[in-house]
């Protein structure tokens, strides 16, 4: 069973095998045990539900978990935010304008897909206003996919549903990149079922909220998340960091020092790539941030 849905009392759970829909509580120790988190259980956990004498369902137990995003929560009280669990495929959707999206942004989520081996792809959306070169040379560059996508002209949009088949996917990207109007290009269903659902509750126009996954017609399963302002990073230390940069983890090998810093140490092979324009100058410079700004919340 697996978790489709978490309003933070609530869960709706998904019977791959019979296609039933359970809500269902959380066991209080389950709650105790992800006291690291803002969330112990998250869309896409494959969980053990079982019903009570009252006939009502609880969430038991989660079994482990392949990967998850996870990122660091702005509740101060708790270390981290898991996003979702158990991930085959991570979607960027970026804007070039209108608005633009932050480099810096979208190399936290990258950083963190390496950190726990989900393939990730940028999408620059709203490709008939602005095509991203800028965004297409930077990530090439560094070793990563780059598609377009366009609602008003459905430059990509089949591309990227087909994509979609089989699996569970992930969209993540700041507010206003039109990553909800992608999902229902790829899928109209979606967009009525949450039209429904918000008509119901009468909070007017759907915002995302909560993560949530989806059924596509295709057969695929997505991953529809809240726009996110922020991408702090947890559980990585400074001196890995590199590593989580193809772009530089490439040429570190060749670094004069095996714990080179790759920011001022002589002979060192990351610096030279740079000067030489084999790195671009937004993601080094995406690196350096990450290591000033966020080294003192991985400590």
């Amino acid at each position: 069973m697996i978790v489709t849905k978490s309003t933070g009392s609530w869960y709706t759970v998904f019977d791959m095998g019979s296609g039933e829909e359970f809500r269902c509580r959380l066991r209080g120790a389950l709650r105790l045990e992800g006291r690291r988190s803002t969330n112990p259980v998250v869309v896409g956990d494959e969980v053990v539900v079982e019903k009570t004498a009252e006939s009502d369902y609880l969430i038991t137990s989660i079994l482990p978990r392949k990967n998850y995003l996870i990122r660091r929560s702005t509740n101060l009280s708790r270390e981290s935010h898991i996003i979702a669990a158990n991930i085959d495929y991570i979607y960027i959707i970026v804007s070039a304008e209108q608005p633009r999206t932050n480099p810096e942004f979208i190399d936290r989520v990258l950083v963190t897909c390496e950190a726990y081996k989900i393939p990730a792809t940028i999408v620059v959306n709203k490709s008939d206003i602005d095509s991203g070169e800028e965004f297409r040379e930077i990530y090439e560059l560094a070793g990563y996919e780059v598609i377009n996508t366009s609602v008003k002209t459905g430059e990509g949009i089949e591309e990227l549903s087909s994509r979609l088949r089989g699996g569970l996917s992930l969209l993540t990207g700041n507010s206003g990149v039109g990553k909800s109007s992608v999902i229902n290009a790829i899928d109209p269903s979606i967009g009525a079922r949450v039209g429904n659902i918000s008509h119901y509750h009468r909070k007017g126009m759907h915002t995302t909220t909560f993560s949530e996954i989806f059924r596509l017609s295709n057969g695929g399963f997505i991953i529809d998340t809240p726009g996110i302002k922020g991408f702090g990073l947890v559980d990585l230390d400074n001196d890995e960091l590199a590593r989580y940069f193809p772009d530089l983890s490439r040429y570190a090998p060749e670094c004069g020092y095996y714990n080179c810093t790759h920011i001022h140490e002589p002979d060192c092979a990351v610096m030279q790539a740079f000067a030489e324009g084999k790195i671009s100058e937004s993601r080094y410079e995406s690196y350096l941030k990450m290591l000033d700004d966020d080294g003192k919340h991985r400590k």
